[in-house]
């Protein structure tokens, strides 16, 4: 059973989402908190899988407990939002979130995102992200590159550009002509080598040290590299 805990300050929201949840067979709603300091608590009480968790919440915003759950790895944090371009959700995903939804979300495709992250995986849909991310992330300073991008070889940093546009494994190796499998090892070693908890830190990454630009197709190239 995948445990979760849903953190809404409506208690008609946050019923509405642990009542869809416990209607699938492999879901079990363990606890729900309207506010983010009661979330924590919760979380640190009940050591959910997953943790669904609003934003603009009184007493301790979804930023900060996000971050308080995150770090204390008492849950990985799915994030709820009314709106696909709130810079909360952006703050939330570098407090270590997991991804995010917005709050009309089909029952089916809730469920889906929730085991999606109780596995292991990150969950950031390329409609919302790509607008999400061009429109709040930091463009970098002239002449300054992240240096870590000095690690990756051709192929992994051609590899990160196409996870910073939102592509999955399936899409990267259709994209490069290789197996899943291949794509899914060049992942796994982009975010070794760049210390990397996920990859929601690696579409971050990819915007903020230029080599994805806001607003393009083609890869620029990143500023301090040949």
């Amino acid at each position: 059973m995948t445990r979760v805990v849903v953190v809404d300050d409506q208690a008609l929201v946050r019923g509405g989402f642990a009542m869809i949840l416990s209607t699938e067979p492999d879901l079990e709603v363990v606890g729900e908190a309207g506010d983010g300091e009661e979330a924590v608590r919760l979380c640190a009480e009940r050591r959910p899988d997953v943790v669904l968790m609003d934003i603009r919440m009184p007493v301790l915003d979804g930023v900060e407990a996000t971050r308080r759950v995150t770090a204390a790895g008492t849950g990985r944090v799915l994030v709820l939002t009314t709106f696909d371009l709130d810079e909360y959700v952006y703050d939330a995903i570098r407090a270590g979130a997991s991804g995010f939804l917005l709050k009309d979300v089909p029952p089916a495709e809730l469920a889906h995102a929730v085991r999606t992250v109780a596995a292991g995986e990150t969950l950031l849909a390329p409609s919302i992200t790509r607008r999400l991310v061009e429109e709040f992330v930091r463009r970098p300073a002239p002449g300054r590159a992240d240096p870590r991008l000095a690690r990756l070889t051709d192929r992994e940093r051609e590899v990160l550009v196409l996870v910073g546009r939102g592509l999955s494994n399936a899409e990267v190796a259709q994209r490069l002509v290789v197996s899943e499998t291949t794509a899914k090892t060049h992942v796994s070693r982009i975010l070794t080598k760049l210390s990397l908890r996920d990859r929601v830190q690696a579409v971050v990454l990819a915007y903020e040290s230029g080599l994805v630009r806001p607003g393009t197709e083609q890869p620029a190239q990143p500023r301090g590299y040949p």
